[in-house]
């Protein structure tokens, strides 16, 4: 064990090293990795005269099944004329303490084993080890998603555990086309992330390359989605992003039968899906329970809520600024009586209580739940009507502001785009009218169109245009019709996934199978 890597804080590399055929030395390598740690549990048995011990971690595997379904069955072993080879091949060949075992060769697969849950056993004379997976460390329970709200459809979503995830996906999609992929990522902490995809809808070269990005990513740790988020997409750089990220398994497994991959992390109850489109943000799971002609009105209430969330304060800004003509007498009036008290420039009224609005949502997010919501009471409404009442904010300015936030509750996913691009509205709409609120769209709509993800247009079907897809983008058709057509996004107008993953390949010099 004595190849230098400064990779490790003692200086040396234990990835390949071979497991050495002594136990003494085997535990003692054991322990010179892991630098002693309190955590760690070594339990020396000797077998029909033969010295073998098991290894764990404490707190990652059951110690109830730990004790009767691996050292109970150890210790009654009886092999005549016991050798550390007839010992080994016995217990592998012959015996099944887990479901979940394997033979390991190398200190690095052990390593990752014991983190992973798995009890080792080392056989003095042999160098193998067997590890059995008996993982018993505590999780969350399944439980409904936090952030994927819905009336009629499942109320199961994802959790820590990845391998609970793999089950729920599982459960629903019933076919031996669907792959699990699994393997370590990240060389510090080793975090266990799944591709998933179905074998007959996704393009080889596009699994191919999501995985080659995973292996070569340049983190030391992985503790959220939103790490890797960034190397997985592989367009030009946009505000808009051609992933998208679910916490349901019935919304995986829909995106799975249109074709995409994808990716469960460890430690996070967000699965990363790719690639994706715009329009998806404005479809839910409830669009598909309810009745056709509801689901089409709940759509495009969706999409009023987007324009109002976005447009809405800076187009108000702009009329009053530069465009009173806009308003009818009566309300021209109204507003002037309004505004003719606060001492503030309607642009910067604006701005301060959007502001001021993110600051209570900040707050109200970061404080414990107990306290969350008298933080939203005290913001929103005490000091809301203070500062109308000290003229401060205008009531009419209040207003704007209130719905535009609200409108930005229907399409959470969008949350980070809407915020920036209101802020950015009301200050162009405050420099230069309607005229600097159109630029601003067609910025915003350059920006959508440009953007795609592995040869897939973000804006697909509108940009470019597919008019067999808009069945589910401008109406929701009923399932007779939908069930017929039997669609992947590779069938998009605009779309080749497997040119630009062989492309992206070809750039880090892989060679693709054609």
């Amino acid at each position: 064990m004595k190849k230098k890597d400064t990779r490790y804080p003692d200086g040396y590399n234990f990835e390949n090293v071979p497991i050495a055929a002594g136990l003494d030395e085997n535990i003692r390598n054991i322990k010179n990795i892991l630098g002693n740690t309190s955590d760690l549990l070594i339990s020396p048995i000797t077998i029909c005269g033969t010295k073998a011990a098991v290894i764990c971690f404490e707190g990652m595997v059951s110690g109830l099944s730990t004790a009767h379904m691996v050292i109970n069955p150890l210790m009654n072993i009886s092999i005549d004329n016991c050798t550390g080879k007839k010992l080994f091949s016995h217990i592998r060949d012959n015996m099944i303490l887990s479901v979940d075992t394997a033979v390991s060769e190398e200190y690095g697969d052990i390593i990752r084993r014991l983190m992973s849950g798995f009890a080792v056993i080392f056989v003095d004379g042999e160098g193998k080890a067997i590890c059995c997976g008996i993982q018993g460390y505590d999780k969350r329970g399944v439980d409904e998603p936090s952030s994927e709200g819905n009336i009629r459809g499942s109320h199961e979503g994802f959790v820590e555990t990845v391998r609970t995830n793999m089950s729920l996906v599982r459960r629903r999609m019933k076919t031996p086309l669907l792959r699990f992929e699994l393997f370590p990522v990240s060389p510090r902490s080793n975090t266990d992330v799944i591709v998933c995809y179905m074998a007959d809808r996704v393009p080889p070269a596009l699994v191919k390359s999501i995985k080659k990005k995973l292996r070569d990513l340049k983190l030391e740790t992985i503790l959220g989605s939103g790490y890797i988020e960034p190397f997985l997409d592989s367009g030009r750089p946009s505000v808009f992003s051609g992933l998208t990220i679910t916490e349901r398994p019935d919304v995986m497994c829909a995106k799975l039968l249109e074709g995409r991959v994808g990716v469960m992390i460890e430690g996070t109850p967000f699965a990363i899906v790719i690639p994706a489109m715009f329009t998806e943000h404005f479809q839910t799971l409830d669009d598909y329970n309810f009745r056709p002609f509801y689901a089409v009105f709940l759509r495009y209430i969706r999409y009023i809520a987007f324009f109002l969330a976005v447009f809405f304060p800076g187009i108000y800004v702009a009329a009053a600024l530069f465009h009173p003509e806009m308003f009818n007498s009566r309300l021209l009036l109204n507003l002037a009586a309004a505004q003719e008290a606060a001492p503030l420039n309607l642009m910067w009224e604006a701005l301060i209580t959007l502001i001021f609005y993110e600051i209570i949502r900040e707050a109200g997010v970061r404080l414990p739940q107990s306290v969350g919501g008298a933080v939203s009471i005290v913001g929103g409404l005490i000091i809301g009507d203070a500062a109308v009442s000290a003229g401060i904010i205008s009531n009419p300015m209040l207003l704007v502001c209130a719905i535009s936030v609200t409108a930005s509750f229907v399409i959470p996913s969008l949350d980070q785009q809407v915020t920036l691009f209101r802020l950015a509205a009301v200050v162009i709409g405050g420099l230069s009218g309607l005229f600097g609120i159109a630029l601003l769209s067609a910025l915003m709509l350059a920006n959508i169109c440009a953007a795609e993800n592995y040869g897939l247009p973000v804006m697909a079907p509108i940009s470019p245009f597919s008019p067999k897809a808009m069945g589910d983008v401008a109406v929701r058709l009923g399932f007779r019709r939908l069930g017929k057509r039997g669609f992947t996004i590779e069938q998009l107008n605009g779309a080749d996934m497997e040119a630009a993953a062989e492309n992206e390949l070809e750039k880090d010099g892989e060679v693709t199978d054609k």
